[in-house]
């Protein structure tokens, strides 16, 4: 299991440099919902209907995780880490997730690498 940040999931859907490291783990992944969000947001931004991309990401093997009070508290305690770095509440909400499951996180923001997490950061990039 391994939690895609965004980043690393619209790498594969625009096909960008570092999709091929993610197509290996669709099919044993987890996604926030707040990650979610910013996912769909993207292609709404694109013009496209945001109920048919929604669908269409609930349809696939992707786990989505609900985004609980237990995560809220994690990415609570990461802002002051992640404050210089300006990370944002949904990078924060990637990292909780990995932190509350124990598990590698998969994204493209290479900026995570500095912070001293408790979790592998994979990059993809």
């Amino acid at each position: 299991m391994i939690v895609l940040d965004a980043s690393a999931l619209l790498a594969f859907l625009f096909q960008e440099t570092g999709q091929e490291l993610v197509a290996p783990h669709l099919e044993d992944c987890c996604l926030s919902t707040v990650n979610l969000s910013e996912v769909v947001g993207r292609f709404v931004r694109d013009g496209h209907d945001a109920e048919a991309v929604l669908n269409k990401l609930l349809s696939t093997q992707i786990e989505i995780v609900p985004f609980s009070a237990q995560q809220a508290g994690v990415a609570a305690l990461l802002l002051p880490l992640g404050k210089s770095l300006g990370l944002s509440l949904a990078d924060r909400a990637c990292m909780a997730l990995a932190m509350t499951r124990n598990v590698p996180v998969l994204t493209a923001d290479a900026i995570w690498q500095e912070l001293d997490l408790p979790i592998e950061v994979n990059l993809i990039r």
